[in-house]
């Protein structure tokens, strides 16, 4: 398990390659939920979500063997165009292999970095199946979305700027696809030198993180607003660590998702897609659990599709 130490020194690996997001308060957002609301725009990376944190630290320690050979990496979107761009920063192959439900907003978006795209598979668990074999026949590195060391604490300096940036935060509402974002921020809260409660934010129709914590049969599916955390295979490392430090995962309701995206747009003048409005849905849904808290909200995926 990785420690609050390596999510410090992803952050100074990390620096100049990935963007110090602002953070902003909320005064209609906290007069609504009655929490004191402050959004961490992770939305202004460049590729527009948060995944760049994750793939520029991994990519920055790649062996210049590896560098040379190139990467691979499988993905619904934002995890492809982070990988992308921080290889063409690098010079160095990559290989993108999304399912085939893939909006082709985030095939083009993913394909204009460089990458090669291809399409395989009915869900991220297929993909990465082939993401796998690929890479082991072309001799390439395989790069997790969020079962990777490097990926969690890359994702992590996101909760860490957030704690740095707002005295007296107390709780983080992150939303959860496969557990990094999550895992990372629980690393990050470790050393606030102050309690700081964490909660897993997943849409109904794709709760793995929580049906793994109750000891459930995994059961999830379907169209969701949120495809950017529609998964099914969670991480088992991002599970570790959230076992330890996370106080609970939130279920939302699909429409709370669609509200949090309207009420982002209209009294933030934020511009969010619904994966990255998961954790506002549950400011939304669960109000008698944050209200009178100073809560911390990544709003961490800006890529609206066309096409969706």
């Amino acid at each position: 398990m990785i420690d609050h130490e390596e999510v410090v020194a992803a952050a100074g690996r990390i620096a100049g390659k990935v963007v110090r997001t602002p953070v902003i308060h909320s005064d209609a957002i906290s007069r609504l939920t009655g929490a004191d609301v402050w959004l961490k725009l992770d939305t202004l990376q460049v590729t527009g979500a948060f995944k760049e944190r994750g793939a520029a630290n991994r990519m920055a320690l790649l062996t210049p063997q590896e560098r040379a050979a190139g990467v691979v990496a499988m993905s619904a979107g934002n995890h492809a165009q982070a990988v992308a761009r921080h290889a063409s920063l690098l010079g160095t192959r990559a290989v993108i292999v999304m399912p085939a439900f893939t909006p082709a907003t985030k095939i083009t978006r993913t394909e204009k970095w460089g990458a090669e795209v291809v399409l395989h598979g009915a869900s991220l668990a297929e993909a990465a199946a082939h993401a796998r074999a690929y890479a082991e026949e072309q001799g390439l590195v395989f790069i997790h979305p969020y079962d990777d060391d490097a990926i969690i604490a890359g994702q992590g300096t996101l909760a860490l700027e957030l704690i740095e940036d707002v005295p007296g935060l107390d709780t983080l509402a992150v939303p959860v696809g496969g557990g990094g974002l999550l895992a990372g921020s629980a690393i990050a809260a470790q050393g606030a030198g102050r309690p700081i409660e964490l909660f897993g934010v997943e849409v109904e129709s794709y709760a793995a993180m929580a049906q793994e914590l109750a000891g459930s049969p995994v059961d999830v599916g379907g169209a969701t607003i949120a495809e950017g955390i529609a998964v099914q295979d969670i991480g088992r490392k991002p599970l570790e660590i959230v076992r330890k430090f996370v106080k609970r995962v939130l279920i939302v309701p699909e429409q709370a998702i669609e509200n949090a995206v309207a009420l982002l747009a209209e009294e933030a003048k934020v511009v969010a897609e619904g994966a990255g409005a998961a954790g506002l849905a549950a400011l939304l849904t669960y109000s008698e659990l944050f209200q009178g808290r100073r809560v911390g909200v990544p709003i961490c995926g800006a890529n609206i599709d066309n096409d969706s």
